[in-house]
C-alpha cells in the first residue's frame, strides 16, 4: 500500500427507531452505492444493522447522510456505531432478516397512499391502473397486517399471496420503490375486491365490478359496510338525509356525530372553514379525522352532526377510498361526492374487522358490503384530531399514529404495562425510554371491548418483546382495567390517582419531571378521599402530587345516572345555592322539573345514599346546560357540555365566584349559579349566558393557578383532562395564563381525555420505581 493511500476501515451501525417497512434498507443500499462502500444491511430484532467498509471519509459521509437523508416515514431514534475488522469486501448487499432473543424493533403505523402510487393508480398505461391495493415502501398497511417481527412478508397477512414475476422483480430490486415492500401486489397476484348485497331485492346490477356496484348502491341511498385498513366502515351518501337517518337508527347511534370522507381539499373548503394548520393535518400521511368549523348551510344532511358547529372530515387514505369516491361521484346525482364513513359497529362495541364475524355484526345495519380478501390482523379505528391553541390536539390516537412509540426522557427501570382508564381506553407497554401506546380500544362497557383490550395487550407484548414486570392502574376499584391489573400475575402493582396521571402525561411528553402546577379537569376520577374528583389544581411531579385547590363538592345524585340525566346536576346545584327554596324560582328549568322524582332524589342526597361528593367540572357544565335549557338528558357523556360550547357567544363578561380558604382551597361557584339564574330571569340569550359561563371558568382556573404560583413559586402550568377538549375554554385559559406570565403545557402527543391516561400512569410508575432504587 502506498504511504498516502487512505486506510480502509469497517464500522458496524445499529439503527433503532421506525426503520422497518419504510424503505430504509433500499435507502441504505443506494447510499452505500453512491459512496462506493462495501458491506451489508439487514433487518433484525433490534431494528436495522449495517456494516460498511471503505475509506474513513466515505464512512463519515455515510453516517451523516444516514440521518440527514432518511426516508420520509423513517424515524431514527438512536444510531450505535462500533469499529469492526475490515473483510476486504468489494460490494454492498442486503441480507435476510435475523431474529434475536430480545426484540427491539418498532413497527410503522399504517400510512396513507403516497403521491407516486396515486399517479400510478390513475394512469391508464400503468399495470396497477385502478388496482385498489397499490402500495410501496412509502405507504400502505403496516401495523394492521403484522403478525410478528421482524417485519417481513411471511410475518404479515400478505403471506398467502405469492408474488408474481413482475412484483417479485420489484420486491428484489434494491433500487426499486417497492423493494421489500411487504404488502406489494398487483391485479395478477394480490388481493381482490368482492361485493355482496344483503338488502331487499336484487341490489345494484350484477354485471358491474364490485367497485361499480358499491358506488351505484351508495348513489341509490344504500348503507354499505366497507372493509378498510383497520376494520370495516359503515358508509352512505352524506347528502341523503333519509340514508343518514336510517344509518343512525340501525347503528343505534342517536346523537354522536358521523365522520365524513371527501375526495379532495376543494370539497372540504365547500363544507368548512379551513386554516393552513388544519389543511396540513388533513393532508398528512397520518390522515386523521379533523374537526373543522362548518360553514353555515354546509350541504350535508342535518343529522350528520346534530348540535355541533363542527364537522369531522378526513381525506381518502387507501387506494380503495380514492377509487370509491371517484366512482361514487360518477354514479351519484349530487353536487358533492361526500360519504359518511363511520366505524363499522353497533354503538359501544369495537369496530368489526374479522371477515368471519363482520357479516353477522353488520348485516343488520348495512344493505351490502364491499370487502376484500386481505386479512386485518389487529383492529384500528380512525384517529381524531383538531387544532387548539396553535397546535395539534389528539382526541383519539389510533390509525396513523399507533403503534409508533413515544420516546421519553425518563427511563423505565422494568418493563411496564399501564392499563389506562375505563372510558376511551388505551393501554401502553413501556421499556427503556420507549412507550408503545395502543390503538383506541374504546369504552370498557361490555365483554367484546374487554376482549379487544386483552387481545391488544397480548399482541403488543409479543411485537415489542415486553413481558411486564410492573403494572400501573387507576385507583377506581370498579374500573375493569383496575380489576384486570389486580388479578394479573404481574409481580409489582402500582396504583396511580386519575388526575395525577393526567398531569403526568403532560410532564412525560414534554420531557419534564416537575414539579409544576397541574390543572386536571374532567367528568369523573376517583379521589384519594373516596370522592369523585374532576376539577383539581395540584402541585405535581412525576412521583406524587399535593392537592392545592378543587371545585367545592356537591353531591352526585345517583352516581353515573347523573351523567346521563344531567338535569339532576342542575337541580343539585340550585339546591346547593338556594336550598329547598329553589323550587320556587321563576326559571323554566325549575318549572318543568319532575317534582315527584326530585323529591326522591333529594331524600337520597339528604341520607347520603348513592350520592358521593363530587368536584367534577364536567358535571358543572352539565348543570349549567340543563339550567339554561340546552338539554335535560344526555345520550352520551359530555353531550350537554359540547352543546353548551357550541351555542356560546362571548361578550367579554364573566360571573362572580369565590375561593374558600383552607387546605386545599375550594373554588365556590355559588355566586356564579345565582348570577346565571338572574340572567335567565332577565331574559338574557342562552348563548350569552353560555359564553359568560365559559369565561367564568377560565378566570376561576386562572386565578387558582395564580394562587398556586404565589404559594409554590412555580410558573409552569399543565392542563389535561377531558374538559380541555373544549376549545373555547382551553384557548381562553391559555390566553389568560399567558397574560399572567405563566407558561402553559398541553397534551400534544396523546389525548387530554382518558385516551392519554396510560402514558401518565406509566410515567408515574417509572418515577416511583426510580426513586426507590436511589
Amino acid at each position: 500500500m502506498a504511504p498516502d493511500e487512505p486506510t480502509v476501515a469497517r464500522r458496524r451501525l445499529v439503527v433503532r427507531g421506525i426503520v422497518q417497512g419504510v424503505g430504509f434498507r433500499p435507502f441504505v443500499y443506494g447510499l452505500a452505492q453512491r459512496l462506493g462502500l462495501a458491506g451489508f444491511v439487514l433487518n433484525d430484532s433490534d431494528g436495522v444493522t449495517i456494516e460498511i467498509e471503505g475509506h474513513a471519509g466515505a464512512l463519515d459521509a455515510f453516517e451523516q447522510a444516514l440521518q440527514a437523508e432518511a426516508p420520509p416515514l423513517a424515524r431514527i431514534d438512536t444510531v450505535t456505531c462500533t469499529d469492526a475488522v475490515p473483510r476486504g469486501e468489494l460490494a454492498f448487499r442486503i441480507e435476510h432478516s435475523r431474529v434475536h432473543a430480545e426484540r427491539n424493533t418498532f413497527i410503522s403505523p399504517d400510512v396513507a397512499t403516497c403521491s407516486d402510487c396515486l399517479n400510478e393508480l390513475f394512469d391508464p398505461t400503468d399495470r396497477r391502473f385502478g388496482y385498489p391495493f397499490i402500495n410501496c415502501t412509502n405507504c400502505g398497511p403496516r401495523f394492521t397486517i403484522v403478525l410478528d417481527v421482524p417485519y417481513d412478508r411471511a410475518q404479515t397477512t400478505m403471506r398467502v399471496f405469492p408474488l408474481c414475476q413482475a412484483c417479485r422483480a420489484e420486491y428484489d430490486d434494491p433500487l426499486n420503490r417497492r423493494f421489500h415492500a411487504q404488502p406489494n401486489a398487483c391485479p395478477v397476484c394480490g388481493p381482490t375486491l368482492a361485493f355482496h348485497w344483503w338488502g331487499d331485492g336484487d341490489g345494484p346490477p350484477a354485471s358491474g365490478t364490485p367497485l361499480e356496484r358499491a358506488a351505484t348502491a351508495l348513489a341509490g341511498g344504500a348503507i354499505l359496510a366497507i372493509k378498510g385498513l383497520g376494520g370495516y366502515h359503515l358508509a352512505c351518501d352524506a347528502l341523503n338525509q333519509e340514508a343518514v337517518a336510517r344509518l343512525r337508527a340501525r347503528k343505534r347511534r342517536e346523537a354522536r356525530p358521523f365522520a365524513l370522507m371527501t375526495p379532495d381539499m376543494a370539497t372540504v373548503h365547500r363544507l368548512c372553514r379551513v386554516t393552513d394548520d388544519e389543511a396540513h393535518l388533513l393532508q398528512s400521511h397520518r390522515r386523521p379525522i379533523v374537526l373543522l368549523d362548518a360553514l353555515a348551510g354546509a350541504p350535508v344532511a342535518p343529522a350528520i352532526a346534530p348540535g355541533y358547529a363542527t364537522l369531522g372530515i378526513m381525506l381518502p387514505y387507501t387506494p380503495l377510498h380514492h377509487l370509491l369516491l371517484r366512482a361514487f361521484a360518477a354514479a351519484a346525482p349530487v353536487t358533492l361526492p361526500v360519504l359518511v364513513m363511520t366505524s363499522g359497529n353497533l354503538s359501544d362495541e369495537p369496530i368489526a374487522y374479522r371477515d368471519d364475524t363482520a357479516a353477522a355484526q353488520l348485516a343488520p345495519i348495512a344493505d351490502g358490503v364491499l370487502t376484500h380478501n386481505r386479512d386485518i390482523h389487529i383492529r384500528c379505528d380512525d384517529s381524531v384530531a383538531r387544532i387548539v391553541a396553535g397546535g395539534v390536539q389528539l382526541l383519539r390516537r389510533s390509525r396513523g399514529y399507533a403503534p409508533e412509540p413515544i420516546t421519553l426522557a425518563l427511563r423505565f427501570p422494568q418493563p411496564t404495562l399501564a392499563v389506562g382508564g375505563h372510558l376511551k381506553n388505551t393501554f401502553c407497554l413501556a421499556k427503556g425510554h420507549d412507550v408503545f401506546i395502543s390503538h383506541h380500544i374504546g369504552d370498557l362497557e361490555n365483554l367484546e371491548t374487554l376482549t379487544s383490550f386483552r387481545e391488544g395487550v397480548r399482541h403488543y407484548a409479543r411485537l415489542f418483546d415486553c413481558a411486564a414486570e410492573v403494572v400501573a392502574y387507576d385507583l377506581h376499584p370498579e374500573y375493569l382495567t383496575t380489576r384486570e391489573a389486580l388479578a394479573s400475575d404481574v409481580p409489582l402493582k402500582i396504583g396511580v390517582q386519575h388526575h395525577h396521571a393526567h398531569i403526568a402525561s403532560v410532564l412525560a411528553e414534554h420531557g419534564l419531571e416537575g414539579p409544576i402546577i397541574g390543572v386536571a379537569a374532567d367528568g369523573t376520577g376517583y379521589g384519594t378521599d373516596g370522592a369523585i374528583w374532576g376539577c383539581e389544581v395540584m402541585i405535581a411531579d412525576l412521583r406524587d402530587f399535593t392537592r392545592f385547590a378543587h371545585l367545592a363538592y356537591v353531591p352526585l345524585p345517583g352516581g353515573d345516572t347523573a351523567v346521563r340525566q344531567v338535569w339532576r346536576m342542575g337541580a343539585t346545584y340550585l339546591q346547593h345555592v338556594f336550598g329547598a327554596a329553589f323550587l320556587d324560582l321563576n326559571v323554566p328549568f325549575v318549572q318543568r322539573m319532575n317534582r315527584q322524582q326530585w323529591t326522591v332524589i333529594a331524600r337520597m342526597i339528604e341520607r347520603g345514599i348513592n350520592a358521593p361528593p363530587s368536584s367534577s367540572l364536567g358535571r358543572l357544565f352539565d348543570a349549567v346546560a340543563a339550567m339554561i335549557g340546552v338539554r335535560d338528558e344526555a345520550v352520551y357523556e359530555g353531550q350537554a357540555a359540547i352543546e353548551l360550547e357550541t351555542i356560546a357567544v362571548d361578550d367579554g363578561q364573566a360571573y362572580p365566584f369565590e375561593f374558600l380558604e383552607g387546605t386545599p382551597q375550594q373554588m365556590d361557584v355559588r355566586p356564579t349559579i345565582r348570577a346565571i339564574c338572574t340572567d335567565i330571569q332577565h331574559g338574557e340569550p342562552v348563548g350569552r349566558i353560555a359564553g359568560r359561563f365559559h369565561r367564568t371558568v377560565a378566570e376561576m382556573l386562572a386565578q387558582a393557578c395564580e394562587r398556586a404560583r404565589d404559594a409554590s413559586h412555580l410558573d409552569v402550568v399543565a392542563l389535561s383532562g377531558g374538559v380541555f377538549q373544549n376549545r373555547r375554554l382551553t384557548e381562553l385559559l391559555v390566553t389568560r395564563l399567558a397574560q399572567a406570565g405563566i407558561r402553559v403545557l398541553l397534551n400534544r402527543r396523546v389525548p387530554p381525555n382518558d385516551g392519554g391516561l396510560c402514558l401518565g400512569q406509566a410515567a408515574v410508575a417509572a418515577a416511583r420505581l426510580a426513586s426507590r432504587q436511589t
